[in-house]
C-alpha cells in the first residue's frame, strides 16, 4: 500500500492509479479514499491518473491527535502533491473534501491546478453567526460532537438515512451503501472525527472562494440534508471568479454514490471543457 510520511511524522495513506492527466479527490467526513470508488474506478477507465487520499485521522492514514483543522488538511494535500509532483491537476472534493479543495488551491495551488470542483461542499461557512444568519445553528454540530463521542457505532449507522435521502418517501434503501459508510467511519479515529466536525463547519471559506482563479464547478443537490444547498453551494457559486453551478433537484448529499452515473457524466463533460 502507498504512504507518505509528511513533515510532522504523520503517515498518509493514498492510492495512485493509472497514467494521464491528474484527477485528485478529496473525501468528506468521517470517510475515506474508498466512498470515491464510483469515480475513481469510471476515471480510471477514462484515461485519467486518479488520486485520493485517506485525510489524516482518517481510514488507514495514521490516527494522529492533532492537525485536525482546515489549514493543516490543505497542506498535507501540498506535501502530497509535491511529494508526487504533481502538475495539471483538477481537484474533486466532496463535503468536507470541499472546503479542503478551496483552502488548498487558494493558498498552495499556484502553477499545479487546472480546475476545482466542490460537490455538496460545506463552502463558504455552515454554522450560523452574525455574518450567515441563515446557517444552521451550532446546536445542530454539538449534537453531532456528542453523538461522535458517546455514540459513535450508532450513530454513523443513523446518519446514513439523511445522508443519502434514504428517509425519504419511496426511496430505494443500499443496505450495502450504508454498512459501507459505517466500515470506514469506523476505520478512522474517534478523535479526528471530533475535532473534525469544527474545521467543517465553522471555517469561513468567503476569502478562498473569491481568491480562486481556475475553473470551479459547484455540484449540489437541492435535497441536501447535512450541507443545505440554499446556503452554501448556492452561495458559493456567487463567489467564485470563474465558477459555475450544476444543482440537481432532489439528489441527496451522497449523491456520488447514489447518483454515480450522473455525477460521473456531468465532472467529465466539465473536466473536458
Amino acid at each position: 500500500m502507498s504512504t507518505l510520511t509528511l513533515k510532522d511524522g504523520t503517515e498518509i495513506y493514498y492510492k495512485d492509479w493509472g497514467k494521464g492527466q491528474t484527477i485528485f479527490f478529496h473525501h468528506g467526513w468521517p470517510l475515506s479514499s474508498d466512498d470515491w470508488d464510483a469515480q475513481m474506478f469510471f476515471f480510471l477507465e477514462q484515461g485519467y491518473r486518479v488520486i485520493a487520499h485517506d485525510r489524516r485521522g482518517h481510514g488507514r492514514s495514521e490516527q494522529t491527535p492533532y492537525g485536525h483543522d482546515m489549514d493543516t488538511y490543505a497542506s498535507d494535500v501540498l506535501e502530497i502533491v509535491e511529494a508526487l509532483d504533481l502538475k495539471d491537476v483538477i481537484h474533486v472534493g466532496h463535503s468536507t473534501g470541499g472546503g479542503e479543495v478551496i483552502r488548498y488551491v487558494a493558498r498552495h495551488g499556484n502553477g499545479r491546478v487546472a480546475k476545482a470542483v466542490l460537490i455538496s461542499a460545506v463552502t463558504p461557512i455552515m454554522v450560523q453567526n452574525e455574518n450567515n444568519p441563515n446557517g444552521v445553528p451550532i446546536s445542530v454540530f454539538d449534537d453531532i460532537r456528542n453523538n461522535t463521542a458517546n455514540h459513535r457505532q450508532q450513530f454513523f449507522i443513523d446518519i446514513t438515512f439523511p445522508f443519502y435521502g434514504y428517509n425519504r418517501e419511496g426511496a430505494k434503501v443500499s443496505e450495502g451503501i450504508q454498512r459501507n459508510w459505517w466500515r470506514q467511519g469506523m476505520n478512522g479515529s474517534i478523535k479526528a472525527h471530533y475535532d473534525c466536525v469544527k474545521a467543517f463547519s465553522e471555517t469561513d471559506f468567503t476569502e478562498d472562494l473569491k481568491s480562486v482563479e481556475v475553473p470551479v464547478l459547484v455540484m449540489h443537490g437541492e435535497d441536501d440534508q447535512i450541507v443545505p444547498f440554499e446556503t452554501t453551494g448556492k452561495v458559493a457559486a456567487t463567489l467564485l471568479k470563474n465558477g459555475k453551478l450544476i444543482s440537481y433537484p432532489g439528489f441527496p448529499h451522497g449523491m456520488p454514490t447514489t447518483e454515480a452515473e450522473t455525477i460521473n457524466r456531468d465532472l467529465l463533460e466539465f473536466i473536458k471543457s
